[in-house]
């Protein structure tokens, strides 16, 4: 059994300090296997913004992985935009753009979908799929395998033409048969479950899509900030979401999935959970 704190949209330079305060406690206190951020870690990509990232990551007890998002990217600096669009997130948090989490159990794979000429949208080039799918590909059929990007490839059931990774049908028709299981993204500020054969006709592999609210921002967009923990422990997966409730991140919400023949689904609500940890 693995677990896993999903958080994402930052947006240091508009965070709740104590907010971000609490969520280091919750982390501290369950202790996870791994912390993924989804990206957007600052809200302009300024110096200061970077170094209050950079040191709330270093506080972070356990491993993490991070990508930057759209936000990580200078905006008005357009020099720096156009030159050197990542050199402080590279600077200030990590110089792999390709991060790697692996044990004995789960491989969680990072690519960077924010790009200079896009302000808002993003997308993943040729040359980042062919890097993952050698990577999926090769690793053993034992292990959980997750991608995690900032842009999503999943729209939310209210928005059904919200902008999606661009080149997403690509890289989901060359990972799928790797075996990848689940995808993590963020930037809509919305917190959300699909699973990507709802919306690429061609995929026939279930794959589990979640999408993590802003946790620490103050740029809420009317959703209240909140995180994930996720219990992977195969042939279970479960969501359980964290929302702040103005002292705490207290438990909304708990999606367990059940694979079956295959596909994922989900489990009726009434069957007691006997194998994943009950967070409280």
């Amino acid at each position: 059994m693995r677990v896993v704190a999903h958080i994402s949209d930052l947006h240091f330079g508009m965070e709740d300090e104590r907010i971000a305060e609490i969520l280091l406690e919750d982390i501290a206190r369950f202790h996870p296997s791994v912390v993924v951020i989804s990206g957007d870690l600052t809200q302009r990509a300024r110096k200061k913004q970077f170094e209050a990232a950079g040191a709330f990551i270093r506080k972070i007890p356990v491993s993490s992985l991070v990508v930057p998002g759209n936000h990580d990217i200078p905006f008005y600096d357009v020099a720096r935009r156009t030159l050197t669009p990542l050199s402080r997130y590279r600077h200030y948090i990590t110089t792999d753009l390709n991060p790697v989490f692996q044990d004995d159990e789960l491989m969680i794979l990072g690519a960077n979908t924010a790009r200079a000429a896009a302000f808002k949208n993003g997308r993943i080039s040729m040359a980042q799929i062919k890097i993952l799918a050698d990577k999926f590909c090769a690793a053993g059929s034992h292990l959980f395998k997750v991608l995690v990007t900032h842009h999503p490839f999943l729209p939310p059931l209210d928005s059904p033409y919200a902008a999606l990774v661009g080149r997403g049908a690509l890289a989901v028709e060359a990972l799928e048969p790797c075996g990848i299981d689940l995808l993590l993204s963020g930037h809509y500020h919305r917190d959300y479950l699909g699973d990507l054969q709802s919306h690429y006709i061609t995929v026939k592999r279930s794959i589990i899509v979640a999408q993590a609210g802003t946790t620490i921002s103050k740029r809420t967009r009317g959703e209240k900030n909140s995180y994930d923990r996720i219990i992977i422990d195969p042939p279970d997966i479960c969501f359980y979401r964290y929302t702040w409730d103005g002292r705490r991140f207290a438990k909304t919400m708990t999606t367990r999935y059940k694979k079956v023949n295959g596909a994922w689904q989900l489990y009726p609500q009434n069957i007691q959970e006997t194998r994943s940890q009950d967070f409280r």
